[in-house]
């Protein structure tokens, strides 16, 4: 059940003409105690009344859209303090006596005073008649307009996940003699914020980028399809890890919202490993992380410097490269999975390693991808996994 409170949400203009409906509508009650005591309130306790009964009503309404099922906290000390004010002013202001017999001229003036609270009566249950229709045809249309934009987004969203899914790595038309690439990419939300491409080189083995842009949504989803294009350019030019990302890097930087970690490596036929890093976690090698230089994140104009650092991946040795989601899996009790849990796991496969982290409590958005080295009797697969959330019922 929605906790949003509809005085904070709603137009300024449709709140105020509903108290006003409410002030008018609850306040005619006093109108007409006065017609059923037949008359005999002074004008001033009249005014007053009618006041005093609005104005309370307003309070009773605003407490329990507020409060909701806790409106007895404000309904109850809003009670005692009327029932107070009505009989201080019923003290102050009593009624007139009741009179048995009446002339010509009395009774005249008491059916003007009973026409009078008559007609008041009819105005102000019809300004709160027209105030509460006013309030209701207009939220209608908010409404209506609302659930459109909210349907137009949710299509958009859709078709955004559904690129996002094309430019994922499907099943590989071609294998990677020598290797086993297993990947998987679990988003946190619909559209997520990760990214990864794994290309062939021709016959020098292949290209793996990862990372991971900053922010949610739509707008991450936009700048990872940005990314996506420009590493598949690149790739056709270069398998240089470091001039991936400088690429990359020119693409981003200037952009207020263009800033993201990424990671680029080039694993050779012969096993020959070389990885350029910007600001991504590094990788492990066979349960031990990769020790990376430092560099900036991409679209951070004081960065742009990336180094590569190369070394063999010897058969039957394993490289895991992950996102922070991996890391930043938390659980019910606030606790982070880690880093010194993801070390331990960091043998596993792609998909072990996510279910973990997931079954941990999945804050963010999770890419594994694991390449291991075979020997030269196993035959080289891919496998990559793509597991999207599920649209929201």
């Amino acid at each position: 059940m929605s906790t949003t409170n509809p005085l904070r949400t709603a137009p300024r203009k449709a709140v105020v003409i509903f108290l006003l409906a409410v002030f008018f509508t609850f306040g005619a009650i006093a109108i007409a105690n006065d017609i059923t005591g037949g008359g005999r309130m002074s004008l001033t306790k009249l005014v007053l009344s009618f006041s005093i009964s609005g104005v309370f009503a307003v309070g009773y309404a605003t407490g329990g859209i507020t409060l909701r099922s806790k409106v007895w906290k404000a309904m109850i000390p809003l009670f005692l303090l009327q029932m107070g004010v009505m009989g201080y002013l019923s003290h102050r202001f009593p009624d007139a006596p009741r009179v048995s017999q009446m002339n010509s001229a009395q009774l005249e003036s008491h059916l003007a005073r009973l026409n009078f609270d008559g007609i008041a009566v009819i105005i102000a249950v019809c300004l709160g008649y027209a105030g509460f229709v006013h309030v209701f045809v207009s939220e209608g249309r908010r409404h209506i307009r609302a659930q459109g934009e909210k349907a137009q987004l949710e299509a958009e969203m859709a078709a955004a996940r559904e690129v996002q899914q094309v430019m994922l790595p499907d099943d590989a038309t071609e294998s990677f003699p020598g290797y086993s690439v297993d990947s998987v990419y679990r988003p946190a939300m619909q559209l997520g914020g990760d990214f990864f491409q794994i290309l062939p080189a021709g016959s020098n083995g292949f290209l793996l980028v990862l990372g991971d842009v900053a922010g949610k949504g739509l707008a991450a989803a936009m700048h990872v399809s940005m990314l996506v294009g420009v590493i598949r350019t690149v790739a056709l030019e270069t398998n240089d890890p470091a001039v991936m990302l400088r690429r990359l890097h020119e693409r981003l930087v200037g952009r207020a919202t263009g800033i993201s970690t990424a990671l680029a490596a080039h694993v050779s036929a012969n096993g020959l490993v070389s990885i350029a890093n910007a600001g991504h976690l590094p990788p492990y090698l066979d349960g031990r992380e990769i020790d990376l230089p430092g560099a900036l994140p991409l679209g951070i104009p004081e960065g742009g410097n990336y180094t590569s650092v190369r070394f063999e991946l010897s058969p039957g040795s394993r490289l895991t490269f992950y996102s922070d989601g991996v890391v930043e899996a938390q659980n019910k009790a606030g606790e982070l999975f880690g880093f010194d849990r993801v070390r331990e796991i960091s043998t596993e496969s792609a998909d072990v390693i996510v279910e973990k982290a997931v079954e941990f409590g999945q804050a963010d958005d999770i890419t594994v991808v694991t390449v291991e080295r075979l020997s030269s009797n196993v035959v080289s697969v891919l496998n990559v996994i793509s597991s999207p959330n599920p649209m929201p019922v």
